[in-house]
């Protein structure tokens, strides 16, 4: 199913296309939230200022701010960490310091996957967002240049998307620095809008998350929201089709399996009028 959030937004004239990698191409780091919400709950509890509060309370707390930065780097969450911690009287470290911590966690969950990967190239298919490689494929064939963009470091995105094998569909793969200020998803498509001299309506954008979603439509681009159910593998989660609609998607979808009717609807040339899929 393709739901048309906003069927006035231009189609048609494409030529250049911009992904968020986990989630929106990668399930690798599938479950990452119930590493880092458990983690920034218990570094939170252990500070004197949180003593008479619950541990749920806080869990929500952390929920909360996971769940707003969640699609810029990795280093946000753990700055507002920091600072939370601080609040709460308790003597906090770097966020670079939490960063590698959680990324010792995760990858402690996600090392079966890696080792599956890099044993088996044909597992990939196990590890993407269903009709992954069919999209890229058929974009590719439309003549696109795609960039993939990740708040994820890019040490991890340019390793996992080679292990997924969809690195060649790609023009540039971005990640973020340990020097959080020389990286964004929006400088990389300020970047390609400039070095390309691009009108906004040849720009489009798929992510699962507010940020690269609102960073789209601000260049006047083309923004549809992924919101796969990352453990099913199937069907829409209703939590990220939330936050993806309130983002300003103009399409959602739950994966990429309608390669053929979401090429025909993205490079149809719209007249304004309302599309039933």
């Amino acid at each position: 199913m393709i739901e048309v959030v906003n069927p006035e937004a231009a189609r048609g004239s494409f030529r250049f296309a911009i992904f968020d990698f986990d989630g929106t191409i990668s399930l690798i780091r599938e479950g990452w939230q119930q590493i880092m919400i458990p983690y920034f709950t218990d570094e939170m509890a252990a500070c004197p200022g949180a003593a008479k509060r619950s541990r749920e309370d806080i869990a929500e707390e952390v929920r909360d701010f996971v769940y707003v930065l969640t699609g810029k780097q990795t280093i946000y969450q753990c700055m507002e960490l920091s600072e939370r911690i601080a609040k709460l009287g308790g003597k906090a470290l770097e966020p670079l310091a939490y960063k590698a911590e959680y990324h010792r966690r995760l990858g402690l969950r996600i090392a079966g996957r890696i080792a599956e990967l890099e044993k088996d190239p044909g597992a990939a298919i196990n590890h993407v967002v269903p009709g992954s490689f069919a999209f890229l494929e058929a974009l590719k064939k439309r003549g696109l240049t795609l960039y993939l963009a990740s708040g994820t470091d890019e040490v991890y995105v340019k390793q996992e998307a080679s292990l997924l094998g969809v690195t060649p569909y790609f023009a540039g793969v971005y990640g973020a620095q340990d020097d959080y200020k020389s990286f964004s998803k929006k400088m990389v498509i300020d970047r390609i809008i400039k070095e390309h001299q691009l009108s906004g309506k040849e720009l489009i954008g798929f992510g699962d998350g507010y940020v690269e979603i609102e960073n789209i439509k601000s260049v006047g681009g083309f923004a549809c929201g992924v919101a796969t159910d990352e453990v099913q593998r199937t069907g829409v989660d209703q939590w990220k089709r939330n936050r993806l609609t309130s983002s300003g998607a103009d399409i959602i979808i739950p994966d990429f399996t309608e390669t053929e009717k979401l090429i025909a609807y993205l490079f149809e040339k719209n007249e304004g009028a309302a599309h039933a899929l």
